[in-house]
């Protein structure tokens, strides 16, 4: 690929709740002055999906308020509606009939777009239910891989072909149920084949036990599963230091939940704050959040920012020069590398990330990609396998790519909100968590044409 090559955004995965979706580029411009405002974030991604599912699996309506409307979410919901459960949607809030876990549909294709969370939570509790289902992805969600969860599921009785690559989609999967016992999948590709095993186990036949081999990539995560299936009414017994979760026969129970905004989200307004000298107080947060990306607070701290951790908002506010000069862990709150580089390109030393191999498997490889684009703005990046370090310098505006990747172009944006001229190329991508992204930065004066 040359310079001035780019990675379209695959239009198919593309949602109606998408925006900018047919702008080939964006161009930045800092504000005026230090941004200074209190706003709001849409809810979790990863919440949401998860409380949908569940939701459809239950016995009993459901009401989600809070929910995410991005790409992401809306794959989900029209999965789950493509498999006859009722879902209705104003506003921010969802009202799912569940269906007990017996799916209406028994034979339907599905279309994921380009959601790795609806990917990996969707065919466990398919596999809970009876039937034959064809699943299918955008290009990149195609190559991403799915086999630790399918491998699990095959064990307990579900039967998987694939059209393309062996573990990945598109793939067709017939079930009768999921079957008792013990099995085993891996924690260190992906916390995500863990959550989407989990949320069918409890539908099990017989008594199941989900054993855990290795570290678990972000178990925060898996947490957070935990705590939504009890929510909903399951209560597991988790065991050897969280490496065993044994499930009793369960049905989930309706419930009304308000999730709580997506941290990772929120990132990229604080970073904002950090960036312009500014402040920005979000709304309906706190620090006590399962959310790993709340760790990003104390690193903004580190380089010179205050943090004010109220119960119930959480606001940053900047300063004039931002510190580096150290290394810190990105393992367990990985989605913020990217912001740690675009912030890293600003401080007043080198910023080394580290632990974070597992993200050149997301939306691409991220590793590769953000250092390919500071080295076009002419900063010195260094590349590992499990990370980078930056080395702050002079930034020369060019068009950067976010190879279709949301948290990409949201963290390259940041350095548009310190550099004029800097253009985004596809900035619809940022649909999948967060379309309304570039209005937002619009609204709190950052110049975008």
């Amino acid at each position: 690929m040359n310079e001035t090559s780019l990675h379209l955004a695959d239009q198919a995965a593309r949602s109606p709740w998408s925006a900018s979706h047919q702008q080939a580029h964006i161009q930045l411009t800092p504000a005026a002055g230090p941004i200074d405002q209190t706003i709001n974030v849409s809810g979790s991604k990863s919440l949401t999906n998860r409380a949908l599912i569940i939701a459809a699996m239950a016995n009993g309506t459901s009401r989600l308020d809070g929910i995410l409307k991005s790409d992401d979410s809306y794959w989900c919901i029209d999965s789950l509606k493509k498999l006859g459960v009722s879902i209705t949607i104003d506003q921010t809030t969802a009202t799912v009939t569940g269906v007990g876990g017996k799916w209406p549909v028994e034979q339907e294709e599905l279309y994921v777009g380009a959601a790795g969370t609806v990917a990996r939570f969707l065919p466990g509790a398919l596999a809970a239910g009876n039937g034959t289902w064809r699943l299918d992805g955008s290009r990149r969600m195609q190559e991403r891989p799915l086999a630790p969860l399918l491998g699990a599921l095959s064990a307990l009785g579900a039967q998987i072909d694939y059209t393309g690559q062996p573990g990945c989609l598109p793939l067709t999967l017939s079930a009768n149920g999921l079957q008792g016992g013990e099995v085993t999948i891996s924690g260190s590709v992906s916390s995500q084949f863990i959550s989407g095993l989990l949320l069918a186990a409890p539908y099990a036949k017989d008594p199941l036990i989900v054993h855990i081999d290795g570290t678990v990539v972000q178990r925060d995560y898996v947490d957070m599963t935990l705590e939504m299936m009890h929510a909903f009414g399951v209560e597991p017994l988790v065991q050897n230091g969280g490496q065993s979760v044994r499930f009793e026969p369960a049905t989930y129970k309706a419930a009304a939940l308000t999730l709580e905004p997506d941290v990772s989200t929120c990132g990229y307004f604080w970073s904002l704050a950090a960036l312009t000298n500014g402040r920005i107080r979000i709304n309906g947060i706190s620090t006590a959040t399962r959310q790993p990306d709340i760790e990003l607070l104390d690193t903004l701290e580190r380089m010179g920012c205050t943090v004010v951790r109220g119960d119930d908002f959480v606001e940053v506010r900047g300063t004039a020069q931002l510190k580096g000069g150290f290394t810190v862990s990105m393992k367990r709150w990985s989605d913020q590398t990217l912001t740690m580089a675009a912030l890293a390109t600003f401080a007043d030393a080198p910023i080394t990330m580290t632990d974070a191999a597992h993200i050149r498997h997301h939306e691409c490889d991220r590793i590769s990609v953000v250092c390919e684009q500071l080295h076009k703005l002419g900063i010195k990046v260094e590349e590992y396998a499990d990370g980078l370090t930056v080395h702050p310098g002079p930034v020369t505006p060019a068009l950067l790519d976010p190879h279709d990747d949301h948290r990409m172009a949201m963290a390259l944006a940041l350095i548009g909100a310190k550099i004029p001229g800097i253009r985004i190329a596809d900035p619809g991508c940022v649909a999948k968590t967060c379309p309304d992204y570039f209005e937002r930065l619009s609204d709190l004066g950052i110049g975008v044409e």
